[in-house]
């Protein structure tokens, strides 16, 4: 069983980054090669709780970070959320861990904040590796709760939100069975430190997509270094309709489509954590 969500944090620490106290982990030997992990919307960093065991026996020095308005870490209200300010902490996060080079891997909300970090440095990820997420707007989803928390109505539809709510939720973009207790600490890890009261404001991702759009596609296609897309083909939000465009702009790429049966859906790394794992650990060698 993965480390559940109370060990997770408690295997971490809480870092003050521009102003804000930033939740991170470190796992695996001190010497491993360098990997940060960046998850989704709305959930947590515990997202890699399922593949971690494989990637530091593998070798693998992992760096896992809780983004701005995201479990562990600060929640301000009325704060201005960007997918660029979420950069700026993954870097001094950097700076603060002594960390140089590092692959790097990103799911969902994840792969807008990669693309901004490979649009300022891509010499420094030494690989990059993508799991279902809006790396092209126009072919992004989103979820009916989404568009609701993302409409005029967000701040106050946002605080009706409820377990069960969540659980369905998740489940309509879910290919593979999930059992409850870990969509309970996915829930958890959302609400913690009133953390209801900022999830409209975190989906102004969907908008600064749009306003990034050219950048944010020249940063992935132009990146010089191996990348890999490791994606469920049944999530209605990011799934298999993306897989063409992305053959057809990165032909160089490692493509691992989890399409045995029942079929991966938005959450690979929950979903079906043996495959990813081994399909990211022989990336990283």
């Amino acid at each position: 069983m993965p480390l559940s969500l109370e060990q997770w944090i408690a295997g971490g620490e809480r870092t003050r980054i521009v102003g804000h106290e930033i939740f991170h982990r470190q796992d695996g030997p001190e010497d491993g090669r360098p990997v940060t992990l960046l998850h989704g919307f709305p959930t947590s960093s515990h997202d890699w709780a399922p593949i971690l065991p494989a990637l530091t026996a593998s070798g693998c020095r992992v760096t896992t970070v809780d983004l701005l308005g995201f479990g562990a870490s600060a929640k301000p209200a009325g704060h201005d959320y960007r997918i660029t300010e979420q950069a700026t902490i993954v870097e001094e996060l950097w700076s603060h861990l002594g960390i140089g080079p590092t692959a790097l891997v990103a799911h969902d909300y994840g792969v807008s904040v990669a693309q901004e970090l490979l649009h300022r440095n891509a010499s420094r990820i030494t690989m990059a590796a993508f799991l279902n997420g809006g790396l092209y707007p126009d072919l992004h989803r989103p979820t009916r709760t989404q568009r609701l928390l993302h409409s005029p109505f967000g701040a106050v539809f946002q605080h009706l939100a409820t377990a069960s709510m969540f659980r369905k939720s998740l489940r309509e973009i879910l290919g593979r069975p999930v059992d409850d207790e870990q969509l309970d600490d996915m829930w958890r890890a959302m609400i913690m430190g009133r953390g209801l009261r900022v999830q409209h404001r975190l989906l102004y991702y969907i908008d600064e997509r749009r306003h990034h759009a050219e950048r944010w596609r020249s940063a992935l296609e132009q990146y010089p270094g191996p990348v890999q897309f490791i994606w469920g083909p049944a999530d209605p939000v990011s799934g298999g309709h993306v897989l063409p465009r992305l053959r057809e702009r990165l032909p160089h790429a490692q493509f691992t489509v989890l399409d045995e049966p029942p079929t991966t859906g938005h959450y690979p790394q929950v979903e079906n954590p043996d495959a990813v794992a081994t399909a990211l650990t022989a990336f990283l060698k």
